[in-house]
């Protein structure tokens, strides 16, 4: 059996009940939920609908954004989606790089998520919470919530060395790089081949590509048009992008489809995309993982995407049924 616990993880949409039902009768160990207000509907919602349907797989957000809620919010529904599952639910937060900024935002700093996670720790606990200045405390009459204090993990996605350290202060878990102290789990994607399918088949290229092409739609975001020329296919991509959207409003359209599907402007880059990564048969994606599990990850959140997400949640569920 593996050494690390393989999940999924999926966006709030019309399919995710339904597939947290079928990953459930595939083996996964959790499915996590996407959170970004201009991208997708709520997650709350959806992750109620999924707790309702399912018995025994986790529940986990990947990540929650905190600027999108006020504290209380934040608190309130995470209680409730703890109270629907039977406390089968992990809440992760992170600063909201992809929502921030396809608002045209910056992400939330790490003092701040530090702040903010606090508050809704201290919430959950039934304590009272300093928010925008006044104290605050969840104040449902009994009946109307589970009582407190709430044992609910508390995640943070965070990178680099002071996401890290703040992770190690303050978190139950993390997504990011292996930590010292703290179970850690890592956000991937890949497929598995049918027999005789090249990896650079345009199936392949389709099914993994939502991920792939993150790197194109980050660096133009960040680092503006040098840093995204500076990637194969950059300058096409961007000059696209330019051609198409005005500059007050190009950040709208920098995150069209985020790792889900494939805008036109995209489709463009499936010839400068990773093939080898997490793409085989089941037994070279098997190895891969386990691979990744001896750098220190407990836990893999494998992304389907594609035309085809259920096909692609049976055939990489097949990686953990024989691993010697």
């Amino acid at each position: 059996m593996p050494d690390y616990e393989l999940s999924c993880g999926l966006p709030p949409g019309p399919d995710f009940a339904d597939l947290a039902v079928l990953a459930e009768e595939l083996g996964y160990h959790r499915v996590w939920i996407f959170d970004s207000a201009p991208l997708w509907e709520d997650p709350f919602v959806h992750l109620a609908l999924a707790a309702r349907r399912t018995t025994d797989i986790g529940l986990a957000t990947s990540v929650l954004v905190p600027q999108q809620r006020s504290e209380p919010a934040m608190a309130a529904g995470i209680a409730t989606i703890a109270r629907l599952s039977g406390n089968r639910f992990r809440a992760c937060l992170g600063t909201g790089f992809t929502a921030r900024y396809a608002a045209g935002q910056r992400p939330m700093t790490l003092a701040r998520l530090r702040d903010y996670t606090l508050a809704v720790r201290e919430l959950l606990a039934g304590g009272t919470a300093t928010v925008d200045g006044a104290p605050a405390r969840m104040l449902h009459a009994p009946g109307l919530a589970a009582a407190r204090p709430l044992e609910v993990p508390i995640w943070l996605s965070a990178f680099g060395p002071k996401g890290t350290r703040l992770a190690g202060e303050i978190a139950d878990g993390l997504i990011g790089a292996p930590h010292p102290t703290l179970p850690t789990a890592t956000i991937v994607s890949g497929t598995v081949l049918e027999p005789g399918e090249d990896p650079g088949a345009p199936r392949v290229r389709e099914a993994i590509g939502p991920w792939r092409i993150v790197d194109w739609h980050n660096a133009y975001a960040t680092g503006g048009p040098d840093a995204v020329d500076a990637l194969p296919g950059g300058a096409e991509w961007r000059k696209a992008l330019e051609a198409s959207t005005s500059p007050h409003e190009r950040h709208l359209s920098i995150f069209e489809g985020h790792v889900t599907h494939l805008t036109d402007r995209d489709r463009r880059l499936l010839d400068h995309i990773d093939v080898r990564t997490l793409v085989g048969d089941t037994g070279r994606v098997r190895r891969q993982l386990n691979k990744m599990a001896g750098y220190g990850f407990r836990e893999i959140i494998y992304t389907p995407t594609g035309p085809d997400v259920a096909r692609e949640l049976r055939a990489f569920a097949t990686t953990q049924e024989s691993n010697p």
